[in-house]
């Protein structure tokens, strides 16, 4: 998912959740900064680098693929874009190296998403924010995982389109191509995706990179035959599930603020959303990019709530993170938004080791969020007192 949906569709199912424009603002306003939290702007805010939440191109391209660096990757978007499904999932006649890789698969209803939801209960709004990004891209990045594998995120010639007319269904064959200027060109089916890189561990390998953005795409029903499913072709409906998506979350949403006594799975607040069911569907059924997407759902927000909601900018929360003393940086925005990020990562890489699986490593550090944050700080702050990089 993208902009669109983390940051503006978030505000509306906060906003029919039950909470205040303002509130239904911190919450998206973290739930889109998980994709824009790097190691970069860390390093820039002198804050724990640990906290990444996401990784720029040049970032991952620079993580050797040795394993120390695959594993720093993994725990990055395991934890926050490609949350497993099933650690412990079985499939006959596989290794244990490969049969690690398959069980981060990615699905929406998992053991990991409701602690990730109920990990959020009773923290701050930068909580709530992170846990609703978490949710929502296990719908659209379901099927793909967040550790570099070109057997498990590679795409093939087998790639369709469907195009609904009426009562029919057309199907078109899906062009993909690298490019660095080209833009995804929806009329004519053609999407710029990764390079391919014949190496399985390769960085270009993670996620759905293989698929272009095609998944984040509210509009997009594709077809396709991913190696791990045997090569059994899998039909992905995004207007269907993401509108699940949307339901989810106002359940979630609901469930954090207290309305309801649990979260369970395969669980959604429809009734909640049910006003305004045509009008969201209308939305997620166009075929349009991210800014139209961005610009519909932004109308739609102000409409529920009679309030303008201002594009998502940080830079505000940035000078507030960098002039706060350093007993005052854990009451910023993004000094929350931190240890909401740090505590996330923390429970999914444990979780992750838990099942036998090392492929997100396993930093002693981890069992204490709070501790980690102290230690990086204090280190951080030697190195740049020292005159190293921070």
């Amino acid at each position: 998912m993208q902009l669109d949906f983390h940051y503006y569709a978030t505000y509306c199912a906060a906003y029919l959740a039950g909470y205040s424009h303002e509130e239904s603002l911190s919450i998206c306003q973290s739930a889109q900064f998980v994709d824009r939290c790097t190691a970069t702007l860390l390093t820039k805010l002198k804050a724990p680098r640990a906290a990444a939440t996401t990784q720029l191109p040049l970032e991952m391209m620079e993580n050797s693929s040795d394993r120390v660096g695959r594993e720093n990757i993994t725990r990055i978007w395991s934890s926050f874009h490609f949350l497993p499904y099933d650690l412990y999932a079985a499939k006959k006649r596989c290794g244990k190296r490969y049969l690690d890789k398959y069980r981060l698969i990615c699905q929406p209803n998992s053991d990991l998403v409701v602690e990730t939801v109920k990990l959020a209960k009773g923290g701050s709004l930068q909580a709530v924010g992170v846990a609703m990004h978490v949710l929502a891209d296990t719908w659209a990045h379901r099927n793909f995982a967040g550790t570099p594998s070109l057997v498990i995120n590679n795409t093939n010639y087998h790639f369709y389109e469907l195009l609904p007319d009426g009562e029919t269904v057309t199907k078109r064959k899906i062009k993909f191509i690298h490019s660095a200027v080209a833009k995804d060109d929806f009329e004519n089916g053609v999407y710029v995706n990764s390079l391919y890189q014949a190496s399985e561990n390769a960085v270009m390998n993670i996620g759905h990179g293989r698929a272009g953005h095609l998944p984040d795409y509210s509009f997009a029903r594709y077809q396709y035959l991913p190696a791990w499913a045997d090569y059994e072709e899998i039909t992905k409906d995004n207007p269907k599930e993401y509108y699940l998506a949307f339901c989810q979350m106002v359940y979630a949403l609901r469930y954090l603020r207290g309305e309801t006594q649990a979260f369970e799975k395969e669980t959604y607040d429809f009734e909640t959303v049910a006003p305004w069911e045509s009008q969201i569907k209308t939305v997620l059924l166009k075929r349009q990019g991210k800014e139209e997407a961005c610009a519909d759902w932004k109308a739609l927000g102000e409409k529920m709530s009679g309030t303008a909601i201002g594009d998502f900018d940080m830079e505000d929360y940035q000078a507030e993170y960098l002039n706060a003393a350093d007993s005052g940086k854990d009451d910023t925005y993004i000094g929350k938004f931190i240890q909401a990020a740090i505590a996330h990562k923390s429970m999914v890489t444990n979780m992750i080791f838990k099942s036998g699986n090392k492929l997100a490593g396993f930093p002693k550090d981890y069992e204490r969020p709070a501790a980690l944050l102290r230690r990086a700080r204090k280190k951080e702050a030697a190195e740049r007192k020292g005159g190293g990089e921070a």
